[in-house]
């Protein structure tokens, strides 16, 4: 056996001792996976895809030299002048047994180098998997026991409201949401009394708001209607009569105006 097919046996051998090795089944996935995590792993993680493709490269040529060979030696006839020579037919049965052997171990790598792959593969998704089972499995072991316990709590409770007893605690609890429940049915209550004041109030100053336009609208007609008399003198009356009542009218117009400006406020 030459060097090449004596270097591909045996990366078949190693390949088969860790076929068989991570097959064993004592050896959880979770455990693989701490191994894959080591640090000389993770370096070497980097290199993996190129050492990958180079073995596939190199076992696929080794493979279709060992089927070339055994195309040459299984088509190949012997020849009338080679009959003189008596060993001939054995040599040629030799080299095709050699070049069947090369093909198998050839054959056989690179299977075993996919298959090694895809088991590393499968062995970190079953771990990643088995990882996230478990916690999901202890978040609703913790669930339920925490449903459990409410449930538990609820029915003491039910039990304990409709016995009519309690605990200290309880009562004091109780006595507290009394208390406040009081509070805030005072508080509601003068909120409830300050609200109907304001609206009563406002309702007044809206009347008075009201009562006091109209007067403004009545004073302010009649001081338009003394000034137009005012102006055309036709009544007979003193100048001066008609225009101390004008200022009088004026003065209480403004003052009405400034108080309805005021309430406005």
């Amino acid at each position: 056996m030459t060097l090449q097919w004596t270097a591909v046996a045996l990366f078949l051998y190693v390949e088969i001792g860790i076929i068989v090795i991570l097959c064993l089944p004592f050896i959880s996935a979770r455990r693989w996976q701490s191994i894959f995590n080591l640090r000389i792993w993770s370096w070497m993680a980097r290199f993996w895809n190129k050492v990958f493709l180079t073995m596939i490269i190199i076992l696929i040529v080794l493979f279709l030299d060992a089927v070339r060979e055994v195309r040459k030696y299984s088509n190949k006839e012997i020849s009338p002048d080679s009959k003189m020579q008596p060993n001939i037919f054995d040599h040629l049965h030799m080299k095709l047994f050699r070049a069947q052997r090369n093909l198998y171990i050839s054959g056989f790598a690179v299977f075993l180098w996919l298959v090694m792959k895809r088991l590393i593969t499968l062995i970190n998704q079953l771990a990643s998997v088995s990882m996230t089972t478990a916690a999901f499995q202890a978040q609703a072991e913790d669930a339920n026991k925490a449903a459990e316990k409410y449930l538990k709590d609820n029915e003491q409770l039910k039990q304990t409201l409709m016995e009519g007893k309690g605990d200290k605690a309880t009562a004091e609890g109780m006595e507290l949401l009394r208390k406040e429940v009081g509070t805030l049915k005072g508080e509601l209550k003068v909120s409830e009394d300050a609200l109907k004041r304001s609206q009563s109030e406002a309702d007044v100053m809206k009347k008075q708001m009201e009562g006091l336009a109209r007067e403004y609208d009545r004073l302010l007609k009649e001081h338009q209607e003394l000034q137009v008399m005012l102006t055309s003198n036709t009544t007979g009356r003193p100048v001066g009569v008609f225009t101390v009542k004008l200022k009088t009218i004026k003065g209480f117009v403004l003052s009405i105006h400034s108080l309805s400006l005021t309430c406005s406020r």
